[in-house]
């Protein structure tokens, strides 16, 4: 694995890279509180079987593309980000990997760009519209996602995070990220302005529309022990793919799946892109979006 430098009109990414440059392109997409480093054992894992596998530390997280406003972090920018990204990379068409809010920013740009999008992976998240499903009829899912408004408050939150070296943003790894790893995230997310950035992700608002159903091959990964995504999301989110589908439940496995069951993620991922291997000549990138629901 190697380091890399990624510039766009956004600003410059940093990212860690792996694998042949011929190989077939993954990107793979981190959510917080955390970097590209949260797929180490997944890039070793790909890289060892031939894939060209890039991690980047997103928009906030990179020194080089930190704007200060929190409406610089829409999802929609995001998912320009990701676009802008493989652009540079000269990618076409990719197969795309996300986790937490990575996760969701999978799902948006799955959705506005499906003839670029080979695959689709999903660690956690559920779909935004199973999760908006979710979030007005079940009350487990509202209790689960009431930290989304708490972390809204600012500096308070920062403050509050970052105070006794940063006891509560530990807290948050619960136990279950290797503590070099959490040395790391801790590091970087202290750097003058980073959990700013961080946490403006929370206070961007809403999206500018909605997102539709998710036609390309879709693998969404869930664990029973998720304590900011329930049973009731990860369970609709079903209905809101209509291409080929696969759901995984890890059972016993907290929020931070990739990094507490690595090898079950690193094989469910290979076996997800082995199967669908071909899959993204037959799609029309012109064609329109997914149906709306």
């Amino acid at each position: 694995m190697t380091k890399l430098s990624i510039s766009s009109a956004a600003g410059v990414f940093d990212a860690i890279v792996a694998g042949p440059p011929e190989g077939r392109p993954v990107l793979l997409l981190h959510g917080f509180p955390q970097t590209g480093l949260v797929w180490r054992r997944q890039i070793a894992a790909l890289a060892a079987h031939g894939y060209r596998v890039v991690a980047p530390d997103q928009r906030g997280y990179s020194p080089g593309a930190r704007p200060q406003r929190p409406e610089d972090y829409r999802i929609g920018l995001l998912v320009d980000d990701v676009v802008a990204i493989t652009e540079e990379l000269g990618w076409a068409a990719f197969d795309l990997v996300g986790h937490d809010w990575g996760g969701a920013v999978a799902w948006w740009t799955a959705h506005a760009h499906p003839g670029r999008v080979r695959t689709l992976t999903v660690v956690s998240t559920p779909h935004p519209g199973a999760l908006a499903t979710a979030l007005r009829t079940d009350q487990d899912q509202r209790k689960r996602s009431h930290y989304m408004i708490d972390w809204r408050e600012a500096p308070a939150t920062e403050e509050r995070m970052l105070a006794h070296d940063a006891q509560e943003l530990r807290g948050l790894y619960a136990g279950k990220v290797p503590q070099d790893s959490v040395e790391a995230y801790v590091r970087h997310l202290s750097q003058p302005g980073a959990l700013t950035a961080a946490l403006n992700w929370y206070r961007a608002g809403r999206p500018d529309g909605a997102i539709g159903v998710i036609g390309v091959p879709t693998l969404y990964v869930w664990s029973t022990e998720d304590i900011a995504f329930g049973p009731a999301a990860a369970q609709e989110t079903r209905r809101w793919v209509d291409g080929p589908y696969r759901f995984e439940i890890l059972r016993g496995v907290s929020h931070w799946l990739p990094e507490e069951a690595p090898e079950s993620l690193s094989s469910l991922l290979l076996e997800h892109l082995r199967a669908h291997g071909e899959y993204g000549t037959a799609v029309n990138p012109l064609s329109a979006d997914p149906p709306q629901r």
